[in-house]
């Protein structure tokens, strides 16, 4: 099993730390307004990470923090008048909900910056005496850069070029232009906890590497996070938590591409925000997560109503993989039942080996894909329940794997109404004798992924 390392920047054998054991931190969100889509892609990514993992036999360790004191949120709460840990409190209960929406396994746990006060402090002292860090007579404390020789190594940037666009702003006392905050004084009609260097708070950095800590340890497997975060924020989180411990700190490092909207990458200054609860209004999970796997997961995701159409499409032609067999069928031949399970054990095999492959769900996808067609193959040439039952349950554990539920839905979707309207109209073409209109409908269906077949009982269709 190979995964990519933002590290080395190459593929490598992953080998854990402990036998069977994953120590896995993801970079949870900062909760200070809904959570959107391109939050949902980074969790739904970590969390078919995780599910693979368990489904190869190793136990997981989870951690996905909440970062509950920051100047967002602080900023948040001023201007609805809200105690800003009331509103960040708020936030994670809604994110918790979302996450459980969209089939996101729970965390083994869910770290707050502002219930690890204590070990930040004393992270940061430690910093202090190690003389890795510095306390500024404004009563900030600073992480020195210049004491890491291997500051930089994440994001192959070198300190002497992050210098030459770097900038002092006036209240900063630092040292060096790319110290970064471990602690921030206290200002005016904020939220402040004491500490050795005056009331404050902590800076973004220290946190994560804090609650890592306390909850997996000096030493972990993979630490996850979308690519943005690559620089500053983890590159100062291992600054700091080598610096501290004297320890390799992640030993894979394990980013997600960013989420984008008309080629733009989504964020709240470009205004072009779906929260996750606006989608889930109009489209499944599955189709959401159907959508990040089809794709890669460390390159970019476009997000639009054409990719979002596809995804749907790929859900329902699973789902039609999944419908009974006919209880009048005539049964397939031996040969043809038994190439049917070689069909099954093909597909399982190829899933394997594109998720071991630094988790190609693509691959996976398509070796499903091919599992799916061979079922609806089978089941057309007469398969009974009986002979369809185990490939179907081999299509149903792989798909969990993957986190996709498969469920059907009460009434019809949107796109299963488009698709009986046009056989109706196809039908009544055909009533009609109008064959050049009815090939063209038939042709409009095929596009869509659609397959029909008439009978003297009317047309029936599927996906695939």
């Amino acid at each position: 099993m190979k995964i990519y390392n933002t590290l080395s920047r190459k593929k490598e054998d992953f080998v854990t730390l402990e036998p069977n054991l994953v120590k896995m931190y993801v970079c949870g969100v900062t909760v200070y307004n809904d959570a959107h889509v391109g939050h949902a892609m980074s969790a739904i990514v970590f969390d078919i990470i995780r599910r693979y993992l368990e489904h190869r036999g190793f136990t997981v360790r989870h951690v996905m923090n909440y970062t509950d004191v920051d100047d967002k949120i602080i900023n948040r709460a001023n201007q609805l008048g809200e105690d800003p840990l009331k509103l960040s409190e708020r936030y994670i209960a809604d994110y918790t909900n979302d996450l459980k929406n969209l089939n996101v396994l729970p965390a083994t746990s869910y770290p707050q910056v502002s219930k690890t006060m204590p070990l930040i402090v004393k992270f940061i002292e430690g910093l202090i005496q190690k003389e890795s860090a510095y306390a500024a007579a404004n009563g900030d404390v600073y992480f020195s850069v210049t004491s890491d020789a291997d500051y930089g190594k994440l994001s192959a940037r070198k300190l002497e070029d992050m210098q030459a666009g770097a900038r002092i702003e006036v209240e900063e006392a630092k040292n060096h232009p790319m110290d970064f905050a471990l602690w921030k004084s206290a200002k005016p009609n904020e939220i402040s906890w004491d500490s050795p260097w005056g009331k404050g708070r902590p800076g973004w950095h220290i946190e994560c590497s804090a609650m890592n800590l306390a909850e997996l340890g000096e030493q972990i497997d993979i630490h996850g996070g979308g690519n943005d975060l690559v620089f500053p924020h983890h590159e100062n989180e291992i600054a700091q938590t080598e610096s501290y411990t004297g320890k390799q700190f992640s030993r894979y490092w394990v980013h997600n591409g960013m989420l984008q909207l008309g080629g733009e990458k989504m964020s709240k200054s470009l205004g072009n925000i779906v929260s996750i609860k606006e989608f889930l209004k109009t489209r499944d999970a599955d189709v959401m997560r159907m959508l990040v796997l089809n794709g890669t997961y460390r390159a970019p995701l476009m997000f639009n109503d054409e990719t979002l159409d596809s995804a749907e499409k790929s859900v329902e032609r699973f789902k039609s993989a999944l419908k009974a067999g006919s209880p009048s069928a005539s049964g397939l031949s031996a040969q043809s039942a038994a190439s049917l399970a070689s069909n099954a054990e093909s597909a399982q095999r190829s899933f394997s080996d594109a998720m071991d492959d630094d988790f190609n769900t693509a691959g996976a996808v398509a070796a499903l894909f091919e599992l799916v067609k061979a079922i609806n193959t089978s089941r057309d040439n007469g398969a009974s329940e009986a002979q369809l039952t185990p490939a179907q349950n081999t299509l149903r554990e792989l798909a969990g794997v993957l986190g996709l539920r498969l469920a059907e839905k009460t009434g019809s979707s949107e796109a299963e109404a488009q698709v009986n309207a046009l056989i109706a109209e196809r039908d009544e073409a055909r009533k009609q004798k109008q064959w050049a209109r009815s090939d063209e409908l038939r042709d409009q269906l095929k596009e869509m992924g659609v397959t029909i077949e008439d009978s003297k009982d009317g047309t029936a269709w599927r996906w695939g």
